[in-house]
């Protein structure tokens, strides 16, 4: 697989910093103000990329209420039926490119997550820079073939994926030509169970599919996304909203502002600290060497007193001998007398 995606002005790679996605998702509870407010919350709090979703009521699933169409799986949404969630849910159409334009003027990328034939086609109208999969539409190969013919970068969420299910997907984006895929961990449970995420995973799916990965993360708090970002993941996504008390279908799950600049925060403190691999010391480090164990003269000696376990230590401060000359110094004679506190060296030793 391609190991260098770019999207917008950002290049993702085993090399790069973590691309961060503000998920919008439901949470503008059918405001377009507050749509606007959350694109901009997103770029203060230091996101990459604010992701919406594209689809209706009716593209996305039936108007029916039959047992097969009602949410009983011990969701937040139990008791509804499918397209009454979406009819609340969904990003209205006529919006999309009034906030892409928001987001271009921000200087943040904007991208979606299509659900049918003909959002495809409306994004593509927009020119949007990549797509974005959706965990339960990993297995709708002609959706996934029409996105991937587009050449365009595609991220895929695993939430409900079987092995199989990630290597047909990703079997069909290289049949129809495109190699540019990121393949996100993710748990499709609203909040997620921390036990559940199996971050190793995410690990194992980079060597085994040999592509960028990253994590959808629907956990609360950001413990979860740093780990990652420490284990190797590339994108790390989140929903984002204003506030949770203002309530919605993806409140519950979703950070406040001020928790998203946390978390990109310590990301990039995590990315800081991971480094590279050197046995190398700072200028720091090596003066901070001072500080370490030597051989000093623990008593007064006269010259040709023997070294003896009581008049030579290994202590602090590191001016002296290294200690592992300790026990081939004792026993041996000082050449000349030497007061207690006096650093070690080759010339006082017969």
């Amino acid at each position: 697989m391609n190991k260098e995606i770019r999207i917008g002005n950002h290049y993702i790679s085993e090399n790069s910093p973590a691309y961060i996605i503000a998920e919008m998702s439901a949470n503008h509870n059918m405001d377009y103000d507050r749509a606007v407010r959350i694109i901009h919350a997103a770029k203060e709090a230091g996101a990459d990329a604010i992701k919406i979703q594209t689809y209706t009521a009716d593209t996305i699933t039936l108007d029916c209420d039959a047992p097969d169409f009602q949410i009983t799986q011990g969701t937040l949404w139990d008791g509804r039926t499918f397209h009454d969630l979406y009819a609340e849910a969904y990003t209205p159409w006529e919006w999309q490119p009034k906030l892409q334009e928001i987001a271009k003027e921000l200087d943040i990328d904007f991208f979606s997550s299509p659900f049918d034939f003909s959002s495809v086609d409306f994004l593509e109208e927009m020119k949007v820079p990549a797509y974005k999969v959706a965990s339960y539409e990993i297995t709708d190969i002609p959706l996934i073939r029409k996105i991937a013919a587009l050449k365009k970068p595609v991220i895929i969420s695993t939430g409900i994926a079987m092995e199989e299910d990630i290597e047909l997907a990703l079997k069909t984006c290289k049949e129809a030509g495109n190699e540019n895929v990121i393949l996100l961990k993710c748990c499709s449970a609203y909040p997620s169970p921390y036990e559940d995420i199996n971050l190793k995973t995410m690990v194992d799916m980079a060597d085994r599919f040999d592509c960028i990965t990253g994590l959808s993360d629907h956990t609360e708090g950001h413990a979860v996304s740093c780990a990652a970002v420490a284990m190797g993941a590339k994108v790390i996504e989140k929903h984002l909203t204003l506030r949770r008390a203002d309530g919605g279908v993806d409140s519950a799950f979703s950070m406040e502002p001020e928790e998203f600049a946390e978390m990109v925060k310590n990301i990039r403190i995590s990315e800081k600290a991971m480094g590279q691999v050197t046995y190398e010391l700072t200028k720091k480090q090596i003066s901070g060497r001072d500080f370490s164990r030597s051989l000093y003269i623990a008593e007064d000696m006269e010259a040709g007193d023997v070294f003896t376990e009581d008049n030579l230590r290994s202590v602090r401060p590191g001016f002296g001998l290294h200690p592992k000359y300790y026990d081939e110094i004792l026993g041996r004679r000082v050449t000349h007398a030497v007061t207690k506190g006096t650093a070690l060296k080759w010339d006082l030793v017969e």
